[in-house]
């Protein structure tokens, strides 16, 4: 990474390079899905994840083969859900702040013949969509990179036709309460506040660790900001489940993410 990017100077350009270098250290969220995955995909056999483990609802999806429907993977990049997803027949666009994330959806694009657009940027900014364009939008857990989820959530409700659904991952904030080092042998030590942030909450050495091994910075947002944002921005949370990640030793007491189902008013798609 460009050592010079300042993630307190420009949050946005800083866990763009991040992200670039997690492709290239093959992070788990980065690596495409399979052939077989996109052939059972076309059979209409597939699931896609929103939060670590558990599949979401096959019902919280519109049919894609009897009816055209636009769909908006936000901040989704990686080759994963946006191919399962056009796979299945729907007409996909990847939104993503990453060139090298989007990149894996190209690859995956070409290698199995599917027709998937991909445009870079803030997923805090979609001025490249008209107001309404699209029947659902599919957002992993991912507004976790961004400093301020409210523009996620309003610029989402935009781009959503009327009875559309947003679909989104969400981390519990609880899981930023604690000192993430001592957490991961099992230590559960309360250390910070919510709404949390990497650049205000770590020490200096912590946040130059962060910076030598081009980590993303993260931010850990209230649930008012998280739920009550998305109801503020026109929209109706119509379905909700929990998941865990088991490799956290959290999630032995907690489920630590979240995820939603969102209606913009008017016909339900």
């Amino acid at each position: 990474m460009n050592q010079k990017l300042d993630p307190a100077h420009d949050i946005v350009a800083y866990n763009r390079a991040a992200w670039d270098s997690q492709v290239r250290k093959k992070n788990r969220w980065t690596i495409p899905v399979s052939s077989e995955e996109i052939q059972r995909a076309r059979k209409d056999d597939w699931q896609i994840i929103l939060t670590p483990e558990k599949p979401v609802p096959r019902e919280w999806f519109p049919d894609f083969r009897a009816n055209s429907i636009e769909v908006l993977c936000l901040a989704s990049g990686g080759g994963q859900q946006a191919p399962i997803l056009a796979a299945a027949g729907a007409n996909v666009t990847v939104f993503d702040n990453s060139p090298a994330q989007l990149a894996q959806d190209r690859l995956v694009a070409d290698r199995e013949g599917l027709n998937i657009d991909l445009v870079q940027g803030d997923m805090a900014d979609l001025s490249v969509f008209e107001n309404e364009s699209f029947d659902l939008i599919v957002h992993p857990c991912s507004n976790c990179f961004a400093a301020d989820v409210l523009p996620v959530w309003k610029e989402a409700a935009r781009v959503m036709k009327p009875g559309a659904n947003l679909l989104a991952g969400i981390v519990n904030p609880l899981l930023y309460l604690f000192d993430d080092q001592l957490m991961e042998r099992g230590e559960f030590k309360v250390c910070h506040k919510i709404p949390y942030s990497d650049l205000g909450s770590l020490s200096l050495d912590q946040r130059q660790a962060y910076l030598a091994d081009d980590e993303p910075f993260c931010f850990g947002h209230s649930l008012k900001d998280q739920v009550g944002g998305q109801i503020d921005a026109g929209l109706a949370i119509t379905g909700m489940f929990e998941d865990c990640w088991s490799e956290w030793p959290i999630s032995e007491y907690i489920p630590t993410f979240i995820a939603t189902k969102a209606t913009k008013l008017g016909q339900v798609v």
